[in-house]
């Protein structure tokens, strides 16, 4: 199985991630950010990921450390449990709707680490939760995993609804690039490297 562990401890956070790449949709997450608890869980529900989370963080202050932290902690996770690369499909895509929003994900595993964020959230806040930090925690995902990732909320009026269309899509598009392919030998590059 591929799956991984990280333990991180800053003088701001301290952050505990275990993440199963070949897993059921399980998620235990706790990190004192209740909506970025939620859209965690749904990653990893729509990804088919386990995933346990336990954060500890200056909350008090805001929200920015603990959630980049973790963004930072599950980018390693990710890159640790998908090891080599080998035989993945390494590519994924989705669309997925969430009421009266879209979202589009497109994902390279690739070693490359790039993201593209298209979304105007039309609200500065969802609850106590900054929208700004969405494009913040997926950045610190993908600087420490090697994803490149394009999100495109195409549209959307709720900003609860665009943030969740865009976690549910990140997950089911990762799940679909991590899938192991019978056909691929190796790793999915004509480089022969990635």
């Amino acid at each position: 199985m591929r799956n991984a562990q990280v333990h991180r401890t800053t003088n701001e956070t301290d952050i505990g991630i275990y993440l199963a790449i070949e897993g059921k949709g399980k998620a235990s997450v706790e990190t004192g950010v209740g909506f970025l608890d939620h859209m965690l869980t749904l990653w990893a529900v729509h990804g088919l990921f386990d995933l346990e989370i336990k954060a500890k963080g200056d909350v008090h202050v805001d929200y920015h450390h603990t959630v980049e932290d973790v963004g930072i902690g599950l980018g390693m996770a990710i890159s640790r449990a998908m090891k080599d690369l080998e035989g993945i499909n390494r590519y994924g895509l989705q669309v997925i709707p969430m009421e009266e929003a879209l979202c589009e994900v497109a994902i390279d595993l690739c070693n490359r680490p790039y993201l593209v964020f298209n979304c105007s959230f039309p609200t500065e806040k969802i609850g106590a939760f900054d929208t700004e930090l969405v494009e913040e925690f997926l950045r610190a995902v993908v600087v420490n995993s090697g994803i490149t990732l394009h999100v495109n909320v195409r549209y959307g009026k709720n900003s609860h609804h665009m943030a969740e269309a865009i976690f549910k899509a990140f997950g089911r598009a990762l799940d679909q690039a991590t899938t192991l392919n019978k056909r691929i030998k190796g790793v999915p590059s004509s480089k022969g490297m990635l």
